[in-house]
């Protein structure tokens, strides 16, 4: 009994520290090859309400800002940090961190969707299709117009970005909110029971 609360209370430990270990690798992992200059580059503010529309299509914008092949480096940077800044906002899997602004995890997504925002904004300048582009620019200002949320104002409704600047939620602040806190550990513990069950399962077969 005792090596089972032992191995339980390992297998927890070793998937809280491999999901802390990894989550900047696994942004960084989006990060491109780029060899110029690395100044940052100002990405404007983003309103509270700006950010619950543009959320949606985030994941749209993202992919037709990488279906275009002639662009330039501001604009793939931009690119670039919305999807880094985005993993270390766990995604926007996070409980309120859209809606929420006293979430741990509101302010660094503000940063992505500025950025998301910023991007489609440059792509209409683009030598490109334009068809997706207007298309999807449309259908955000109507969201916008139809919902009149562009006003609708928080704490980090006026900070301004930088593609130097990855915004990170700070541990101490996941620790003191009750639904991240609780969407994490359930998720380590989740990791936890499908390793013991993965490792009970080896073990039988190999006992067999």
């Amino acid at each position: 009994m005792r090596g089972r609360r032992r191995l339980k209370c390992g297998l927890l430990l070793a998937a809280f520290c491999f999901i802390l270990s990894s989550w900047p690798m696994m942004a960084l992992a989006h990060s491109g090859g780029s060899s110029g200059s690395q100044a940052g580059i100002p990405i404007p503010s983003l309103t509270h309400g700006e950010m619950a529309v543009i959320a949606p299509y985030y994941g749209r914008i993202i992919a037709v800002a990488e279906d275009i092949s002639d662009t330039n480096e501001p604009f793939r940077r931009v690119l670039n940090f919305a999807q880094i800044q985005r993993a270390y906002c766990l995604w926007g899997l996070m409980p309120g961190s859209v809606t929420d602004e006293e979430s741990p995890f509101n302010e660094c997504s503000h940063a992505y969707l500025a950025a998301a925002k910023a991007v489609l904004l440059q792509m209409r300048s683009m030598k490109s299709d334009k068809a997706p582009i207007e298309d999807l620019v449309s259908e955000v200002d109507a969201a916008l117009v139809r919902n009149n949320l562009s006003l609708v104002l928080c704490k980090f409704s006026n900070e301004n970005f930088n593609t130097a600047d990855l915004i990170r939620p700070k541990l101490a602040d996941i620790a003191l909110d009750g639904k991240s806190l609780l969407v994490i550990l359930s998720t380590l513990l989740a990791v936890a029971a499908s390793l013991w069950l993965t490792m009970r399962a080896l073990r039988m077969q190999a006992e067999a």
